[in-house]
């Protein structure tokens, strides 16, 4: 996806100044808007003061309208009465982004809460140029702790106890925060535990932030209609509300640990339900470091590239066998645990972001990624039809596996210099509203799988594994959700040798067509560097006959 991050603004009249504020508005609403009140005093849990709330609100609310001023005003007068194809626009449009991407940052870091987790979101997303994600992506580890008598509240009003008739202890400090907070603790029959508490207040501003974030982008979208964000809010809205039922998440849980039964490498923390509520999960206690801490890794003597091999094959098998994925794989939600009869495990932490995945689509999804592994790319047309993005579908094989549809390299090895020229002119060509209908005109479920896939190649890319590992193994993957009967047991893999051997088979086919390909495109370069190379010689020869035979006659 990093193409789209490469297109040109349109240069019309209204565009140059404007295109780039609506894009920093849009945004800055999801960062902003999304907001949840999060009451920090402890008066605003046991004495709750609409006064305090309404301040606490308008102080949020005036720091968001600032960025959004500032950031627009900040586009607008910078880019202004600069050419847009020259050097000078894109230094400039350079070092606008990046102050943006700091102002929002400092943004989400002063009101915490949903704030962090909107800008989380936004850092994930490929759409946004480069400067955003790299400034958000800060805070994918921030911990903003609430006021620990505000936690007890939560947990003494919905468990019905005392803290010290549930745990042999329980520590304040907590291991993990974002609109909830997670903490250590021990429960009488000596169990650890991991037990994640919902800040309070969380449900009941809820309503209102999301009633104003979809005010904003409609109006976004009412005043520039052809750029069309209100897709981006959408998701995040979705997203979100998700995570605040603790119940659901701990559904999820059990279902992922179901399905993945048959794998003893995939560890997913047990629920304890007597001591869980919508706003209270109690889990098993897992000790690992996060899979993308390369020097822990090394240091317990494990290997990167197997680590990484193992968790593209585990997201891998959610996309396209189970159809159930978890929508929030960054690194503090899987850890890697040392131990065991194969040396290590992936453990699978905070399922509140799971989604279940159409049928038909998870059929089609597999059958894209088996014409993209053999750059069928007249099924990759009809699949992009039925995914509603039409000509937009020759980018699927860029944006998913780093190669043009044409393209003569090998699988994993990129694009050739001419293939990224080529690339680059049909880039120019593009518009914001063109990238803006691309995305705005996916199923909502291809948004999930193009986020959960790019969140999981930015780990493989830390832990240094070739492409190839991950576009193999979604390739095998493809052959095998193509043969899975849903209606069947999740452990597919285990149910009959014969469905197994099919489907073996089928991959087997598929690998044997892709090195087939592979090896008469290095058949094809051998010849031509042969042919290149004999003509070089010829024409060195011939050269030198033509001077021997000029001194002879002189």
């Amino acid at each position: 996806m990093e193409f789209l991050r490469k297109f040109k603004f349109p240069a019309r009249s209204k565009s140059p100044l404007f295109v780039f504020t609506i894009a920093g508005v849009a945004i800055t609403a999801v960062t902003s808007s999304s907001a949840v009140s999060v009451f920090r005093d402890s008066t605003s849990i046991h004495n709750p003061n609409k006064i305090a709330t309404a301040v606490e609100g308008v102080v949020r609310s005036s720091r968001a309208i600032y960025a959004i001023t500032v950031t627009v005003a900040d586009y607008k007068y910078s880019l202004r009465r600069v050419t847009a194809d020259s050097d000078e626009y894109l230094q400039r449009l350079t070092e606008v982004h990046s102050r943006s991407a700091k102002r929002l940052l400092k943004l989400c870091e002063s009101n915490k809460g949903f704030y962090v987790k909107a800008g989380q979101f936004v850092a994930t997303l490929k759409l946004v140029p480069k400067e955003y994600s790299l400034a958000l992506s800060s805070l994918q580890d921030q911990a903003v702790p609430c006021n620990f008598q505000d936690i007890k509240h939560v947990l003494t009003s919905n468990l019905g106890r005392n803290l010290s008739e549930i745990f042999l202890s329980f520590d304040e400090e907590p291991i993990a925060a974002s609109i909830a907070q997670v903490h250590h603790a021990v429960l009488k029959d000596h169990q650890e535990v991991a037990v994640k508490v919902q800040y309070p207040g969380l449900k009941q501003n809820m309503k209102l932030d999301t009633m104003i974030m979809s005010f904003l982008s409609k109006s976004v979208v009412k005043i520039f209609p052809e750029y069309r964000f209100d897709w981006l809010v959408h998701e995040f809205v979705k997203s979100i509300s998700q995570e605040l039922d603790f119940i659901q998440e701990a559904k999820n849980s059990e279902r992922i640990a179901t399905n993945f039964k048959h794998n003893k490498m995939i560890t997913v923390p047990t629920v304890f339900w007597e001591f869980t509520t919508a706003q209270v999960l109690t889990m098993q206690f897992c000790k690992g470091f996060k899979v993308d801490d390369v020097e822990a890794i090394k240091r317990t003597n494990l290997s990167p590239g197997k680590v990484a091999k193992l968790l593209v094959e585990v997201f891998a098998e959610m996309i396209f066998v189970h159809g159930f994925i978890h929508g929030d794989p960054h690194p503090g939600n899987i850890l890697v645990s040392p131990g065991g009869q194969n040396g290590f495990s992936l453990v699978l932490l905070d399922h509140g972001n799971c989604k279940t995945l159409d049928e038909g689509f998870r059929q089609d999804f597999c059958r894209l990624w088996e014409a993209l592994i053999l750059l069928d790319s007249t099924k990759i047309q009809e699949l992009g039809t039925r995914f509603g993005v039409g000509q937009y579908a020759k980018f699927f094989p860029v944006i998913f596996t780093g190669r043009t549809s044409d393209s003569k390299s090998g699988l994993g090895k990129g694009m050739s210099i001419q293939e990224r020229q080529k690339l680059k002119q049909e880039v120019k060509l593009l518009r914001l509203e063109d990238v803006t209908t691309f995305m705005g005109s996916l199923p909502p479920d291809f948004l999930t799988v193009l986020r959960t896939d790019g969140l999981i190649r930015s780990i493989t890319l830390k832990l240094s594994a070739p492409q190839r590992v991950r576009l193999l193994a979604y390739a095998k993957y493809a052959v095998y959700g193509l043969g899975y009967n849903p209606r069947s047991e999740p452990d597919f893999v285990e149910k009959t040798m014969i469905s197994k051997s099919v489907m073996l088979v089928s991959y087997i086919r598929l690998r044997l067509i892709l090195e087939l390909m592979e090896l008469f495109q290095g058949v094809k370069k051998l010849k031509h560097t042969i042919c290149t190379f004999y003509g070089r010689v010829v024409d060195g020869i011939t050269r030198s006959v033509k001077v021997s035979s000029v001194t002879s006659i002189v």
